[in-house]
């Protein structure tokens, strides 16, 4: 007979619990916890399926022992080799996230914070595929006359259907052009009445905005759950895979960043994305966590103008800050996110402290690395950075947290305690150690190439490499004095700065 089993899981992370708490125990979030009732069936799992006769079979005591077959697997030699031809969405940032393009039948997952774009990317996205596919496109926080009064204000095309039977008035409305539109919108939540409307338009694509708006009735959790999420999803990748149907789906995140619902939510899908920018930028990059069929780290890089975003296709002069007018306390490096090398500027400034213990501040850069630096600066080239505030920026407020821009924030920092100019046309790529050693990192044939097509001239890199000519003048360092004296020219002291400088070593 069949026996209930009660537990508790947490709607924020996913985990199970025998009991009740206020608390989650995993991830630590208040009133999170649901009650969830499951029939735990006292059959054995091999008889219950119709698997008879599987511990007589393998029987050691039987003399009789059935052959050893394969009922459904194959060998690697008989899959077909049916070569898979990717989709070009209109967007060739969405492209190289995606790893050259959509793939038929795949299912990708798009994060991001509110307002930050996802929905208005993927009405692009839809648009543009639109003209060679057939796309529905399933809402479920908006009706149907809020996405048509974003399209017109996007600038996509009126040729859209609104399927609904709720909405057949806003269907007749769009006029006799829409004859042969292929971009189709569903106002709907239901799970059920979803996959009816897949089963009867037959889609190349699906977009789902988004998944913890849909919900499964036989559950009775409410939309959102992990139970709902899970099921919901999964009942998506089976049509998505049985029926080739491509699916884009918008996931909410909370407020870590971290997309809501179970984590295996990630791992059921085929690729996640995640849409990032700063509020009060009009850049968007769209970044890969995780491809099946492609590189991950990869970043697509917009732009939210009037009329929707507009892809960046050269992004370096984006974070590149007035070239013709340097200041002091500036550095250039070039830093690579995936495959796609970036030029970005580095601002730094220091000052003397009025407070016992300075501050140190960084935007866009990682500030376990910015600490490391300054510690590096005054154990070895004798920097009193302890008696010194420390702010130091990347231009644009991209995140640049990789080991290869540790000599570009080292060089500016020191460029601003001595109100000193880096010398023009400069790039600095490094890695900078505990010992004062500059150490040498990945893909520098890109970030050289990058930097010589900007018209740089000269590039302060680590000793102990071959690097390829690009008609830009390398100076290898090993040690970050060195790439300091090499950066910044000698110029005559002044007697402010003798003066400034006895003030510091006499705190």
């Amino acid at each position: 007979m069949a026996k209930p089993k009660t537990f508790y899981i947490c709607n924020e992370c996913g985990a199970e619990s025998p009991q009740w708490f206020g608390k989650c125990p995993a991830c630590g979030t208040y009133n999170s916890l649901e009650e969830q009732i499951t029939i735990q069936s006292s059959v054995d799992v091999l008889t219950r399926g119709g698997i008879t006769g599987w511990q007589g079979t393998h029987n050691p005591g039987k003399s009789t022992v059935k052959p050893a077959k394969p009922r459904a697997s194959l060998t690697f030699d008989q899959i077909s080799d049916r070569q898979i031809a990717r989709w070009e969405s209109g967007y060739g940032e969405l492209d190289r996230v995606l790893g050259g393009g959509v793939v038929p039948g795949s299912m990708v997952l798009i994060g991001g914070d509110p307002g930050i774009g996802k929905s208005t990317l993927l009405l692009q996205v839809s648009n543009q595929l639109a003209q060679k596919y057939r796309i529905l496109y399933v809402t479920g926080e908006e009706s149907g006359q809020q996405v048509k009064l974003r399209a017109s204000r996007l600038g996509v095309s009126k040729t859209q259907h609104v399927t609904s039977e709720q909405s057949e008035a806003t269907a007749t409305e769009v006029g006799e052009e829409s004859i042969n539109a292929d971009l189709y919108v569903l106002p709907e939540t239901d799970l059920e009445e979803i996959l009816k409307e897949m089963d009867s338009l037959r889609p190349n694509l699906a977009v789902i905005d988004s998944i913890q708006t849909v919900f499964f009735p036989a559950l009775t959790s409410a939309p959102g759950s992990v139970a709902q999420v899970r099921e919901c999803t999964a009942a998506l990748m089976k049509v998505a895979k049985h029926e080739d149907i491509t699916m884009l789906i918008v996931g909410h995140v909370t407020k870590e960043g971290a997309i809501a619902g179970p984590k295996v939510l990630e791992h059921l899908v085929d690729t996640v994305l995640y849409f990032e920018g700063d509020r009060f930028a009009s850049h968007r990059l769209l970044r890969t966590v995780k491809n099946r069929f492609g590189a991950t780290h990869e970043i697509g890089i917009f732009e939210m103008v009037e009329n929707g975003l507009r892809e960046v296709p050269n992004p370096s002069e984006l974070f590149l800050g007035n070239r013709d007018e340097p200041a002091p306390g500036t550095a250039i490096v070039v830093a690579c996110e995936g495959t796609r090398p970036i030029v970005v500027e580095l601002q730094a400034l220091v000052s003397p402290t009025s407070y016992p213990s300075p501050r140190r501040a960084g935007t866009g850069i990682d500030y376990n690395r910015l600490v490391q630096i300054l510690a590096v600066l005054e154990k070895r080239v004798g920097i009193p950075m302890s008696k010194l505030d420390s702010y130091v920026a990347s231009a644009g407020g991209l995140n640049v947290e990789e080991p290869a821009v540790d000599l570009g924030i080292a060089v500016a920092i020191v460029a601003s305690f001595r109100d000193r100019i880096v010398e023009p046309g400069t790039i600095l790529i490094g890695e900078v150690g505990l010992g004062g050693q500059v150490r040498s990192v990945s893909q520098m044939e890109l970030r050289l190439k990058e930097a010589a097509k900007l018209g740089f001239k000269r590039a302060i890199v680590p000793k102990g490499q071959k690097y390829p000519d690009f008609n830009i003048e390398i100076l290898a360092v090993s040690k970050v004095m060195d790439a300091i004296i090499a950066a910044i020219p000698h110029q005559t002291l002044e007697d402010s700065d003798l003066e400034l400088e006895e003030e510091y070593t006499s705190q």
